[in-house]
Order: C-alpha cells, then sequence, then structure tokens
C-alpha cells in the first residue's frame, strides 16, 4: 500500500541528512509544493543544519571570525517553511520493503518509525580515521562538520603548548596546516605521499611544498604515520612514524573523506567501486524508483574520463539537491556529471585543478601529451603581478583538452574555470588557443596563461612519437 494512501492525498518526502544535499532537496521540493500536498521530514544528527563545512578551515585560522557566518539556513527558517527538522536525531536504519526509516534521539536514545513515499539519502562523508594506536586520544581532531570545528577550537582555547601535526596533505590538509600556522602554532604536516596534494601531479605538489616550506611549515613526505603518543595525562603528546617522533599538542587528520553509506548499504541499495550510491541522471538510486540521492554520499559520472568518481564538494551537493527536489515533487531535472573542478589555498599560494592528471588518463588508456608553462597573473610591467605555473595535458591524436592544473599566487586559481569550460566543452586545445578572454594589464598578460599553455600544448599534440 502507498504510504499516502493511509494519510490522504498527502505525501511524505523523508530526509536523511540535514546540510547541503539534503536541505536543499527539501527546500525546492517544498517551493513546487506547499504543505497541503507534501509532508517534509528531515533527520539531522548534528546541531546544525545548512552550513558551509568548507569555510570551517576559516573559521578555525579566525579569517571568519564566528561560527555563525557559515550557517546559510537556521533550523527555525526551515521549520518556518513547514519542513519537519528533527535535530540530534540519527536515521539507524532503512526498511526498503516497508518504506520507513528507524531514527533515534542522540541525546534520550528514543527509537521510532517513520514512513516515507519518498526518501533522500543525503548522508555526506566522514572523515578518514585510521584504526592507530592513540588516534582517539584527546587533542586529535578530525574537521568535517561545525561540531568537529568547535571541538577543534575548544581544544585550542585549553591548550598551553604551541606545536600542531596535520596529518594529510591534501586539501583539508593543507588548509588546515594554514589555519594552525595562522594561529601562531609551529606546525609538521605528515604525508604518505610523494608530495602534497595528491589531487595534482607530483611535479605540480612539488610547487605546493615548497611554497609550504617557505611559509615556515615543516613538510614530511613519504612518510606512513604508525602511532599517536599520549602523555601521562592521556592526551596526544607526538605523533610517530617508522623512523621518528613529532612532537603535537594538538593534531588534525587531514587524510580525506569517504562517502557515509553504511545505512545504504545495510539496505541492499547499489554501491559503486568508491563506496558512494550509485544513481541515474536525475540523482534516482538505480533501481528503486522513491529514493534519491546526492551529495558527498554518491559517486558522480567524470565527463572527461567517462568514468564514476567521489567528489565531495559543497558545490555539487547543492545542485544535487536542487535536482532531487525537482524530481521528488514531481518535476524533471537532471544532473550531467562533473569535470573534477577544485580550488584551494594555503596562505597567498592557490592551487587549482581540472579535469585529469597523467595517472587518471593513463588508468583509463588514453595517450597524451603535457605542456606545462610559467607565467603571471598580469601583464609583467603591471605592479605586483604574481607568477604562476600552468601545466595542461591533451589527448595526443585528437588535442581534446583533458586537464589543467595550476599553481600561484594571486590571480592564479580562478583561472581553472576557463580550463573547466573548455572541458566541459570538449574542447580541443587547438580551439582553446582562439578563445576571446578579457584582457587589461591589471588583470592579464595580451596572452592569457591558459592561452599560452594551450599554445603549447597544441603543438605537442602534432608532434611524432
Amino acid at each position: 500500500m502507498n504510504m499516502s494512501d493511509a494519510r490522504g492525498a498527502r505525501e511524505r518526502l523523508v530526509v536523511i541528512g540535514g546540510d547541503a544535499a539534503g536541505m536543499s532537496a527539501a527546500s525546492q521540493a517544498r517551493r513546487l509544493k506547499g504543505p497541503d500536498e507534501l509532508e517534509i521530514v528531515a533527520f539531522e544528527r548534528g546541531h546544525f543544519t545548512s552550513y558551509s563545512a568548507c569555510g570551517i578551515p576559516y573559521w578555525v585560522s579566525g579569517d571568519v571570525p564566528e561560527r555563525d557566518r557559515l550557517i546559510a539556513r537556521t533550523p527555525e527558517e526551515h521549520r518556518a517553511r513547514d519542513i519537519d527538522l528533527r535535530l540530534r536525531t540519527e536515521v539507524t536504519e532503512i526498511d526498503v520493503d516497508r518504506q520507513r526509516v528507524r531514527a533515534r534521539d542522540v541525546d534520550s536514545g528514543a527509537e521510532s518509525w517513520t514512513s516515507y513515499d519518498k526518501l533522500v539519502i543525503a548522508t555526506g562523508a566522514r572523515p578518514v580515521r585510521p584504526e592507530l594506536p592513540g588516534v582517539d586520544a584527546p587533542g586529535v581532531h578530525g574537521v568535517q562538520t561545525l561540531d568537529d570545528g568547535q571541538a577543534l577550537l575548544d581544544t585550542l582555547a585549553r591548550t598551553r603548548g604551541r606545536c600542531a601535526v596535520v596529518v594529510g596533505a591534501g586539501y583539508i590538509g593543507v588548509e588546515m596546516a594554514e589555519a594552525m600556522i595562522k594561529r601562531g602554532y609551529e606546525v609538521t604536516a605528515v604525508n604518505r605521499g610523494e608530495e602534497p596534494m595528491a589531487t595534482l601531479d607530483p611535479d605540480m605538489g612539488r610547487l605546493v611544498r615548497e611554497a609550504m616550506e617557505g611559509m615556515g611549515i615543516t613538510m614530511v613526505n613519504g612518510t606512513e604515520v604508525t602511532k599517536l603518543l599520549t602523555g601521562d595525562d592521556g592526551r596526544v603528546r607526538a605523533v610517530g612514524t617508522e623512523d621518528a617522533e613529532f612532537p603535537a599538542d594538538v593534531v588534525v587528520l587531514g587524510i580525506g573523506v569517504r562517502p557515509e553509506t553504511a545505512l545504504a548499504r545495510a539496505a541492499g541499495l547499489p554501491l559503486g567501486s568508491h563506496g558512494g550510491l550509485l544513481t541515474d541522471r536525475s540523482m534516482r538510486v538505480r533501481g528503486h524508483e522513491n529514493i534519491w540521492a546526492g551529495g558527498d554520499c554518491v559517486e558522480v559520472l567524470d565527463l572527461v574520463s567517462g568514468q564514476e568518481r567521489h567528489v565531495p564538494l559543497g558545490t555539487h551537493a547543492n545542485k544535487h539537491g536542487q535536482i532531487i527536489g525537482a524530481n521528488a515533487a514531481g518535476g524533471y531535472a537532471t544532473f550531467p556529471g562533473v569535470v573534477g573542478t577544485a580550488v584551494s589555498k594555503v596562505c597567498d599560494l592557490e592551487i587549482a585543478r581540472t579535469g585529469l592528471r597523467e595517472k587518471d588518463a593513463r588508468r583509463v588508456g588514453l595517450q597524451y601529451v603535457t605542456a606545462t608553462i610559467e607565467s603571471t597573473s598580469r601583464a609583467g610591467y603591471y605592479p605586483n603581478a604574481s607568477s604562476m605555473t600552468v601545466k595542461m595535458l591533451a589527448e595526443r591524436r585528437t588535442g581534446r583538452l583533458l586537464g589543467v592544473q595550476i599553481v600561484g599566487r594571486e590571480g592564479a586559481g580562478k583561472r581553472v574555470d576557463i580550463a573547466a569550460v573548455a572541458l566541459t566543452a570538449a574542447m580541443t586545445v587547438d580551439q582553446m588557443t582562439a578563445l576571446d578572454l578579457g584582457y587589461a594589464p591589471p588583470f592579464s598578460p595580451v596572452w592569457d596563461p591558459i592561452l599560452v599553455a594551450a599554445r603549447r600544448a597544441s603543438r605537442a599534440v602534432g608532434q611524432p612519437t
């Protein structure tokens, strides 16, 4: 029996997860259908909704002065729109056959079942927390939610020492290294990769390492953390590797995240090779007509490689939510896929990438050429022109753009958007050389760095192997 039969004509939409994808879906569905047609119940196990997790490092650093600036819409605002939002309530089971979810009140432990006609899974991602001795000691922090950020700030307020170790040097790791530097800590970043920022090729990652070292961050690459050592008080005191110990009054885990799909797995829903839920282009879970999923818990189509991948970014999560909300309310919308664009910074260094790295291209069997150029953000004679390095990958035979990586100072990072558009349009590097980009000395050299790299790559495409 359809669950709406027992409640009259009104359907019930249940949303698991109260951040970007989940509440965007709930809000969009509410815009399209009023409360007399659609009841919306949303479960969130934390204290906050609709916030920018990407902004947490900047809150920790002090660049964002207060937590509430990261919150786009409060629980009260959602409830004012007739969304039954239940905070501190964790969904512990999805019963697909009977179309219901079991939820537990985090504070009281009380459990209850809620039926649904339509279900949205937006459970996000969880920080990678290695199973190491001492990893659960006081002073060791992951940073994924506002609650995590508050816990870290509370620790910093109580900590007398000034040594911080960041484990991992991806986006989260480098951003947290910057945050701790700004807090006045001596920072060591321990990274198992050859260079920081594994989302870049190693030759571009080397530029990031050199810049971080120049900022006073001690970089330890090619090294695996084996344990976290504690003092007599039980708090963390050092990070240990096979042959060294690094003093630590606070440790931040910046190893990355994985899709939070334990609920989905237990319910028998389809997962991909990266552990994320598999959906069709309407964000409907494959094989389930009345279940949608979006945000950091899903895998998405990479438009360049043609394969599924896990890309945990707020930009995608909000788009997913809009699409899910429209479809759950009876409309129609689709998500075409991604090209893998991301941008970050550590102090004044800007880091950007889109498309494939060299190892990505090799993995999917693409032959490619590369071009790496040095340029400036403005005309060389204009004040405050800063340097940047641009690396471009193109398919050997066709010249199709495959990827771009940029490392530089002010004005470098957002140039990656030009490449993202070119990738989405499946342009060749030769076609890119004719792009009519804006020019004035305060903004660019006569030949924008992206176009210089495209010219270099275009020449490489035509060379014999």
